[in-house]
């Protein structure tokens, strides 16, 4: 099973392990998680024990909504439990059930706008465990729900580190966990586009920019594994939160890459990058990337690195 290790130099200048540690009550870890939600997972809070009627009779620990406008359900556990993958899969059952009352939960807390751009295609529950069984770990790639298994640990200081050890992207097969040298089914509708510039449908790449996006979506799944999740507006490449959002622009035969990069790290450079902070755009991320030729993404291929390798 992956396992996160801290180490810390002493005074002779050695590396120690810092130890980790589980926390006492479930509802320490959910109070932690939920204080830095957005942060940690790119999630806007909706409810806290939310509960789900007579017939699921379950409150579900935390309900939200990423930054693709999907419904998320959050369950904790301190230790491990086996029975972590019946309950997500009795919540995603739920919330396909409860569709009026999440959008009006989503319209009551976050505002019409969100209310309106939810995307139900594949609403996902993230587990977060001290950890699990290699039975749960196969079960998910089984599943056809959409689930991350994420380890938690404490360590001294305050620290609370969260590590995703397995995902399932799901059944809807607008989206897939990639592996070297495989395709997204993104690329294969492309080759069935015309041969003008212009989209195929659902989810497009335009046959202009098909070459280039292919070179640009091996460049952001090369230094991890990054689910790519074609959405209704956009390309998600994402982690336990998204690394990247692509967008085409056939017209000017242009590839635009929005990063979760700060900018302020970034030299930026006129034409090729730019600060999105305060700029409305799809997508998530606030540098964006103009990616127009080979050359554009040889520029880019460093700040594409540095974006993954940061969640």
């Amino acid at each position: 099973m992956a396992e996160l290790m801290l180490f810390r130099q002493n005074a002779e200048g050695r590396d120690v392990e810092v130890p980790g540690s589980r926390v006492s009550l479930e509802v320490e870890l959910q109070r932690r998680v939920e204080a830095g939600l957005e942060v940690m997972l790119g999630i806007r809070a909706l409810a806290s024990e939310y509960p789900t009627g007579p017939w699921h009779r379950g409150r579900i620990d935390t309900l939200g909504l990423d930054e693709n406008g999907s419904p998320v359900v959050i369950e904790y556990k301190k230790g491990s439990d086996n029975g972590v993958l019946s309950q997500a899969v009795s919540y995603l059952s739920w919330l396909d059930s409860a569709r009026h009352e999440v959008e009006a939960l989503v319209r009551r807390v976050l505002g019409g706008e969100a209310a309106e751009s939810i995307d139900w295609r594949r609403p996902p529950v993230i587990c977060i465990a001290a950890g699990f069984s290699r039975h749960d770990r196969v079960a998910v790639q089984r599943l056809p729900e959409r689930i991350d298994l994420v380890r938690y640990r404490i360590f001294e200081g305050g620290l609370l580190s969260l590590l995703l050890v397995d995902s399932s992207p799901g059944s809807s097969s607008a989206a897939s966990p990639r592996r070297p040298g495989e395709r997204n089914a993104v690329l294969a509708g492309a080759q069935r586009a015309s041969t003008a510039c212009v989209p195929a449908s659902p989810n497009p790449v335009p046959e202009c920019l098909r070459d280039l996006y292919a070179e640009l979506d091996d460049a952001l799944t090369t230094w991890g594994d990054v689910e790519v999740a074609p959405l209704r507006h956009y390309i998600a490449y994402r982690r336990l939160v998204n690394v990247a959002s692509v967008i085409f622009r056939p017209k000017h035969k242009t590839i635009l890459v929005y990063l979760s990069l700060d900018p302020d790290t970034v030299p930026l450079e006129e034409g090729f990058s730019r600060d999105m902070r305060g700029i409305g755009h799809l997508g998530t991320g606030d540098l964006e990337v103009r990616i127009s030729s080979a050359a554009d993404l040889e520029r880019a291929a460093p700040l594409l690195r540095r974006a993954v390798e940061t969640v």
